[in-house]
């Protein structure tokens, strides 16, 4: 049994991640900044915390992680207004790690996005960089850490049902199940060779696709 805490608790893939690992008998804290969201995230089975991470300092923020075993990255700013981008994706992001480092919880999973590279190519002047940038410079902070720290960058994310599969290195623009998403993060809290890893993948192909426990053992 670990206890994880999870950041944007209520995010879709949060949501679908929560009873995995209750499933299997860890204890989930969901951290969510809405408390209108509470019930939502209780009927998970795990235990929602109201904080809004954006407001709370290194320090405050390993008051919340002191006591965890490891700790999940989903939340975002969700788009549109760059400046909370920034705060939420790369500040408030980079806060948690060294929260996490402060508090002695080392284990940390990011999930990014498949396009977090130095050169992701997206114009300044597209609505998207400031995300793309500022995912990147997270993920790239994460690495300077000394945490045990996984990069989770998944393709496009649709609502299909899940495949339980998934294709490493998958062709650019690649889709993936949230839910296979979900299923990907609860396997790499339990995989230790996917430390010090970042791992981008998509649903792929019948052909291309293996199981995620597979995957994630190469």
């Amino acid at each position: 049994m670990s206890r994880v805490i999870v950041f944007g608790g209520h995010g879709r893939i949060a949501l679908l991640l929560a009873p995995l690992l209750v499933a299997r008998g860890d204890e989930v804290t969901s951290v969510i900044r809405n408390p209108a969201h509470v019930g939502d995230v209780e009927g998970t089975g795990a235990t929602a915390l109201v904080a809004d991470l954006e407001q709370l300092d290194t320090g405050a923020i390993s008051d919340l992680v002191r006591g965890h075993d490891a700790v999940v990255w989903s939340a975002g700013a969700g788009g549109g207004d760059p400046k909370r981008t920034y705060a939420v994706d790369r500040d408030t992001a980079i806060r948690s790690m060294d929260a996490a480092f402060a508090a002695g919880v080392d284990r940390y999973v990011m999930v990014s996005w498949f396009g977090s590279t130095a050169d992701h190519g997206v114009p300044e002047q597209d609505s998207f960089f400031p995300y793309a940038d500022a995912k990147w410079a997270a993920d790239e902070h994460l690495r300077s850490t000394d945490l045990r720290a996984t990069i989770l960058a998944p393709g496009a994310l649709t609502f299909d049902d899940p495949t339980g599969r998934i294709e490493l290195d998958a062709p650019d623009r690649s889709k993936v199940a949230r839910a296979d998403v979900a299923a990907v993060i609860a396997a790499t809290l339990q995989q230790p060779l996917t430390i010090g890893r970042t791992i981008r993948f998509g649903n792929g192909t019948a052909e291309s696709a293996e199981p995620i426990a597979d995957a994630l053992k190469r």
